[in-house]
């Protein structure tokens, strides 16, 4: 097993303070291009980064010119990167340096990378005499990860040689993708100190999607074995390349760490645990406020998704919610849905007045929009003008009795023709065909994961049904046109998150659900369930619920994830209220703030194994005037 490499580039040389001014870079495929989670740890970790490091901070990323086009802004090039970047474009490389419109607009450099695929066979070529690693031509991923890695050993290599031996260079890259520059900047003896994080290992991530005990296995997985069985062999490689040729190689949690260590065969340096900006209340009214807001618009899509035919009580309904990316069995998905069907038979046994709508938001691939469901929303869209216009009248009426000191009757304030038309518009709306089950013509709807376990436990949306599922094969935003909210409002106008996964080698839903007050209930596989579990005492009475899935039968887990959701929704209104005032006062353990000192730490390890100083991070500047000044307009 590797630890620290044992050829290292040169000792930085001159004048001591020079050496107290590094320069970090974060290399990542998803700075200014969401794809996944990695993005969100960027985008919300900017701000404390660039608080700490200022303009000797800057993100690399990928060209990609529709995401571009709304989250960066073009810069004037300054001095030290200006010469770089210059003098990498008169050699045909295509670069754009700029800022990254988020929260503390750090710099950014993207490189076109599909520009340079004239060059792929030479790099390809380059690769195998760099790193012994050959691989199909027609794997697009690969060819855009080595692609990409050239790249920015290219970039890296012409600032070294600008800046010299007067800032040391530290490098951080998160995942595979961006993670084949690694062992070439080794190869090359390049003066960068390296950093590799992975969110999750690539086989690691196959395995769990193809085998049901991956954990118990672990141990005994021959990794070579089962990459090449799945035809990923040389992702892998280049994965635990990097892992051995960085100075520090770090993970985002103890369970990942346990996968890195027999999978890659290096044990991670650190464990960097990923945070979210928590946004801190004057009063706890605030934040209670905004569910408030949140839960009805959530009300106005369930009152047109199910009113028509089986309305019930909204101040008797609890929302729960799982999200997140389509792995039916990783992402616990299968133990939502037995869980949602015990929940339901306990309530409807016990006479319950409690109606709880359960959503599953995870893209799938969908024909389009269920016209039912958009016709329903229509319809309440067109009830909800003609009442308001209504009740304008109404009020007029009401104020013109009164001021003249009269008690009007009700019928003075409804005339003849606003009843036809509430009448009509009751009739139009009413209808015997349950409510949908999902909201989409989903593209191969028999054989989805989701619909079938759902018919197979008769969760149909019945109207005598306790539990009403809405199955949505689209992630949240404001142009959806059934929820018109952003997915953080809509997170936050539910009641409890339900994340029971296999496989999460992190787990950003459950620490957006704490960010935003709300309960959640994640596992004790999760990267995020582990670190609540080590750093939270009685998480579980605070409304961070840990599930335990280790070496247990699925039956007893599924049995105390309904245990959960029963004894929630035992809970009266103040009780939920006090829930979420008690989640939102734990959040502030998940404040980059508070977890960016394990970042600085790893930073030190890499100055010290690369350049053996560990580097005192000072406030002086190392790019100069190109960090504040906006481009001309072209």
């Amino acid at each position: 097993m590797s630890s620290v490499p044992t050829t290292n580039p040169p000792k930085i040389t001159g004048p001591a303070q020079d050496r107290t001014k590094p320069i970090l870079f974060e290399v990542a495929w998803e700075v200014c291009n969401q794809v996944g989670g990695i993005y969100t740890v960027l985008r919300s970790k900017a701000a404390v980064t660039t608080e700490d490091w200022g303009d000797r901070y800057c993100l690399i990323g990928p060209y990609v010119h529709e995401k571009a086009a709304v989250e960066f802004e073009e810069l004037e090039l300054g001095p030290v990167l200006g010469r770089t970047i210059e003098s990498l474009r008169d050699a045909g490389m295509k670069l754009h340096y700029g800022r990254w419109l988020v929260t503390g607009n750090p710099r950014v450099v993207l490189i076109d990378v599909g520009a340079a695929f004239a060059k792929l066979d030479e790099f390809r070529h380059a690769f195998w005499e760099d790193c012994h690693i050959n691989y199909p031509d027609t794997d697009s991923e690969t060819n855009e990860s080595v692609a990409f890695g050239y790249l920015i050993v290219q970039f890296l290599e012409a600032l070294a040689g600008q800046v010299k031996d007067q800032h040391p260079i530290i490098v951080q890259f998160h995942e595979w993708l961006a993670g084949a520059a690694i062992p070439i900047i080794k190869k090359r003896k390049l003066p960068i100190a390296t950093i590799f994080t992975t969110h999750a290992t690539l086989l690691g991530r196959y395995l769990c999607a193809s085998t049901q005990n991956f954990y118990e296995r672990l141990p005994w997985i021959n990794p070579d074995q089962e990459a090449g069985d799945r035809q990923i062999y040389h992702r892998y490689c280049i994965e635990r390349g990097a892992a051995h040729a960085a100075d520090v190689f770090t993970t985002v949690s103890d369970i990942t760490a346990i996968e890195a260590d027999h999978l890659l065969k290096r044990r991670p340096d650190k464990v960097l645990p990923n945070g979210l900006r928590v946004e801190k209340f004057a009063a706890l009214h605030e934040f209670q406020n905004l569910h408030r807001e949140s839960k009805e618009k959530i009300h106005h899509f369930v009152q047109a998704h199910f009113f028509r035919s089986s309305p019930f009580d909204l101040n008797k309904t609890v929302y729960m919610f799982t999200s997140g990316r389509y792995e039916f069995h990783n992402k616990g998905i299968d133990y939502f849905i037995e869980a949602l069907s015990r929940l339901n038979n306990h309530l409807m046994q016990a006479g319950s007045d409690v109606t709880v709508v359960a959503f599953i938001v995870t893209a799938a691939p969908t024909h389009h929009l269920n016209i039912q469901v958009l016709q329903n929303h229509s319809m309440l869209a067109e009830l909800k003008s003609s009442c308001e216009d209504i009740a304008r009248k109404f009020e007029k009426r009401l104020f013109d009795a009164t001021a003249q000191g009269e008690l009007p009757q009700t019928e003075q304030l409804l005339t003849n023709d606003e009843r036809v038309v509430l009448k009509r518009l009751l009739h139009s709306r009413s209808q015997t065909e349950l409510p949908p089950i999902v909201t989409h013509h989903m593209v191969d709807d028999a054989n989805d994961p989701v619909l079938t376990h759902l018919r197979h436990r008769h969760l149909f949306n019945n109207k005598h049904d306790r539990v009403k599922v809405v199955f949505h094969p689209e992630f949240i935003n404001r142009t959806n046109p059934l929820f018109a909210m952003d997915y953080p409002e809509f997170v936050r106008g539910c009641h409890l998150g339900v994340f029971p996964s296999y496989y999460e080698p992190w787990g950003y839903t459950p620490a957006e659900c704490a960010v935003m007050g709300i309960p959640s209930i994640c596992t004790d596989l999760s990267g995020f369930g582990a670190f609540v579990q080590a750093n939270i005492p009685d998480h579980n009475q605070s409304g961070i619920y840990v599930l335990k899935r280790r070496n247990r039968d699925a039956n007893d887990s599924i049995t105390d994830l309904a245990d959960i959701m029963i004894k929630f929704c035992a809970q009266d209104r103040r009780q939920r209220i006090q829930m979420r005032n008690k989640v939102e006062r734990l959040a502030q353990c998940l404040d980059w703030t508070e977890l960016n000192p394990a970042y600085e730490e790893a930073r030190a390890m890499a100055l010290q194994r690369a350049f053996g100083t560990e580097g005192a991070f000072g406030t002086e500047g190392a790019f100069g005037t190109e960090a504040v000044t906006p481009a001309k307009s072209k």
